[in-house]
């Protein structure tokens, strides 16, 4: 196993062979750090969301947004 670069403890080969350098916990930690997501916006481009009320209605082609 390589050692994590976040904790040292180790990543497991399946997540070293898809290009991971951190375990599995650490991973989640970063994840839940980040204060952005892409959306795709309808025939459109993708587009950089900061704000998580923006999220309401960005696509609204399946119905009625409230």
């Amino acid at each position: 196993m390589q050692p994590c670069l976040g904790c040292g403890i180790g990543v497991t080969k399946k997540r070293k062979a898809k290009g991971y350098k951190l375990c599995l916990p650490c991973g989640d930690i970063i994840a839940h750090e980040r204060r952005f997501t892409i959306v795709p916006m309808h025939k459109s481009n993708l587009v950089v969301i900061t704000n998580r009320d923006d999220l309401i209605g960005i696509n609204n082609k399946g119905g009625l947004v409230r």
